[in-house]
């Protein structure tokens, strides 16, 4: 018996990385996933491995979500959860960001979210209730250099999750927010979509960084933040609503030493 048994989740974001991870648990722990993405080959691709429908989903496009919404309920009649996990990371100094690169950050980070909160609720409460899960981000918690826009927007996210936990809860929706360190995926480490590169050496070189960086000793992995996920989503954390959750090896907890 899974712990999801039964249960319809939107993943957004779910082609590849921690998306990727978290369509391959739930559907391991019986859920009927939706798997979403802009990238449609590969998500088409691990759509129908795993025997789940695939919808074409930008995220920062409100028509996006009005029509993988109708996609979920036709293929399975309601929906129970979401896993807002879509998002893009660029890196520049505050100064030298362009407000067209600000606004792209914002759109699929941040707008992305709102809108897919405000597109399922309805449709969650409609099935007598469920969970949203909102990927946020360590640096929700603090400040980092080189990355204020993506920390801008995974700041809001909480903003976001905090709210929409206390406005939901009457309805039976329980709303947290994941917030990931390092994670080894194709966003944080790009070198994993050169065909040429070896992801066993990226993995180790990544590993050897952050064991110099993070109390545990090495990056994290996607895996891991699906089953973060997973308990978010599944009555384990029944009592549980408008909290974040930090997932990042223990980076927060102090100041390594180099």
């Amino acid at each position: 018996m899974g712990k999801l048994d039964g249960r319809v989740v939107i993943v957004t974001g779910a082609a590849r990385g921690q998306g990727e991870q978290e369509a391959r648990l739930f559907t391991a722990e019986g859920a009927r996933v939706v798997v979403a993405d802009v990238l449609d080959d590969q998500g088409e691709a691990l759509a129908k491995e795993l025997g789940q429908p695939y919808v074409h989903l930008d995220v920062s496009r409100e028509a996006d979500w009005t029509a993988a919404v109708a996609a979920a309920k036709e293929a399975y009649g309601r929906i129970d959860g979401l896993v807002n996990n879509a998002g893009i990371l660029r890196f520049n100094a505050l100064l030298d960001t362009p407000l067209e690169e600000f606004m792209s950050v914002v759109q699929v980070n941040q707008v992305g979210c709102f809108l897919g909160i405000r597109a399922v609720a309805p449709e969650i409460a409609a099935a007598g209730g469920g969970t949203i899960v909102n990927t946020a981000s360590y640096t929700a918690m603090t400040g980092m250099a080189a990355v204020g826009t993506y920390a801008a927007t995974k700041h809001a996210i909480l903003g976001l999750t905090r709210v929409a936990a206390l406005e939901l809860a009457r309805q039976q929706i329980r709303v947290n927010a994941m917030c990931p360190g390092a994670v080894d995926t194709p966003m944080s480490n790009p070198s994993r979509l050169d065909p040429d590169a070896d992801p066993e050496e990226t993995s180790r070189a990544l590993d050897e960084l952050y064991r110099r960086l993070v109390p545990l000793g090495r990056v994290g992995r996607p895996e891991e933040v699906a089953r973060l996920a997973l308990f978010l989503t599944s009555d384990d954390s029944s009592y549980i609503t408008g909290q974040p959750f930090v997932i990042d090896g223990g980076w927060l907890a102090g100041v390594s030493v180099i």
